[in-house]
């Protein structure tokens, strides 16, 4: 009951904290000072408690230097809140001052405790040090929980030590103390980080043979390791096992699966996984949108997913989305494949107007299919306002001009195309012929 009414006074001193302006926070610590100070060591436990949990960690030192003059002395629960403030100071060397403090002055720190320490190590890449606060555990005869021999397994495999994570879970097994998911799913990730996937998945297998149930988490670090190892498909595969255990997967599931099918040109299936994600609500980041709308793009002029890519730009631009240049290129090359050549035009546009340069290539690819669909002034208009187009651009206008009659305007793009240096292939039938656009420009 005692520690019930301690949290809620805490989580009560939190929601006060917040609540006040940052610049007058420190006004409480001064306020003490100035008043009656505290009653109990309960009562100056609970704000400790409360500033650590507020995150507002010089708050909480500031008040710890004081203890003294409050007349209190610091019990066991004092020394634990200063380990925890420190450790999420990312300060785990003063936090083990205060371990080493308590156990010269036998006062035994909780397994809780030891673990939040163990924990603070880990994450900072320190598991030699990790491994010394185990050390210390056993020589005061605290025994280690699962919790804690997870934070080891996550540290070990965080600094690439996977086969001494591997030896620590064989060893758990042959002691008292039942692995839980998160046990495997740590080695299961140190296994997928360095390409052994396959072994990941055996640990999976054991897992369940235990009657553990995975969790998204789990199956996330096997999409990690078939994306990084080149299997993506075997990832689509794994998202199929995952709904049929009622396993939902999270926006890291999809987002990691569809990267790999992505990054290793499976463009068709990431189409699918893509209208799955948004389907279910999830936002596809802008890189990803650009590039499955490339591979859509490179693919249709293979295969019929030109609607596709025509889906994809559509909301991209419908929802504000950056495309990159690289993009617009392969969008418009696009239209040109499908014969649309307005689109293609108005992308041209678009393109030049948000400041990317214009390739050589995509002009072309305009010039063409505006030239087989007839549409010869909207040709010269990108040849003049748009830039440089290659020989074979002159070649198809000049062929156009000569193939409807309009010889003066086939005169006129050769000339316009010996000022720039390019003598083309095709030559303009005659001279005589109405006036036609561009002569001016030659």
């Amino acid at each position: 009951m005692g520690y019930r009414n301690s949290r809620l006074r805490v989580e009560d001193l939190v929601k006060r904290i917040k609540a006040l302006p940052t610049k007058q926070r420190p006004r409480i610590v001064d306020s003490i000072e100035t008043d009656r100070g505290f009653q109990t060591l309960s009562e100056f436990n609970d704000l400790l408690m409360a500033f650590v949990t507020a995150d507002e960690l010089e708050l909480a030192l500031k008040l710890y230097s004081n203890l003294c003059s409050y007349q209190l002395d610091p019990n066991c629960w004092t020394f634990s809140i200063m380990i925890r403030c420190y450790c999420k100071k990312n300060e785990p060397n003063e936090a083990k001052k205060i371990i080493d403090h308590m156990v010269e002055n036998k006062i035994q720190p909780t397994v809780a405790t030891f673990t939040v320490l163990i924990n603070a190590f880990c994450r900072s890449g320190r598991v030699q040090k990790a491994l010394e606060v185990l050390g210390i555990m056993g020589l005061i005869n605290r025994k280690p929980t699962i919790q804690t021999y997870n934070c080891l397994l996550k540290g070990l495999c965080y600094v690439g030590e996977v086969e001494k994570a591997h030896e620590l879970l064989r060893n758990i097994k042959k002691n008292s103390i039942r692995p839980d998911i998160y046990t495997y799913t740590a080695v299961m990730d140190g296994f997928c980080k360095v390409g052994r996937s396959d072994e990941a998945l055996e640990l999976l297998d054991e897992a369940l043979g235990m009657g553990l149930v995975p969790n998204a988490v789990t199956f996330n670090a096997l999409f990690t390791g078939y994306f990084k190892e080149g299997r993506p498909l075997e990832g689509v595969g794994l998202l199929k096992q995952m709904k049929e255990r009622n396993c939902w997967p999270d926006y890291i599931s999809y987002s990691t699966l569809l990267h790999g099918l992505l990054k290793w040109g499976e463009i068709y299936i990431a189409m699918g996984i893509y209208k799955e994600m948004v389907g279910i609500g999830f936002e596809v980041d802008e890189r990803m949108m650009n590039t499955l709308l490339r591979g859509l793009c490179r693919r249709s002029r293979r295969e019929e997913m030109l609607k596709y890519a025509y889906q994809v730009f559509d909301k991209m631009k419908n929802e504000g989305s950056v495309i990159y240049a690289s993009t617009y290129d392969l969008v418009i090359e696009a239209f040109c494949i499908g014969k649309d050549a307005d689109k293609a035009m108005d992308n041209l546009i678009e393109m030049a107007r948000v400041g990317y340069a214009l390739r050589r290539i995509t002009l072309d690819k305009v010039i063409h299919v505006l030239c087989v669909e007839g549409k010869l002034e909207e040709a010269l208009s990108v040849l003049v306002l748009h830039g440089i187009p290659s020989k074979s651009s002159f070649n198809v206008l000049i062929h156009e001009f000569n193939r409807r009659g309009r010889r003066l305007g086939a005169g006129n793009v050769f000339g316009a195309a010996v000022k720039v240096g390019v003598i083309p292939e095709r030559e303009p039938r005659g001279c005589s012929a109405k006036r036609e656009v561009l002569i001016s420009y030659v």
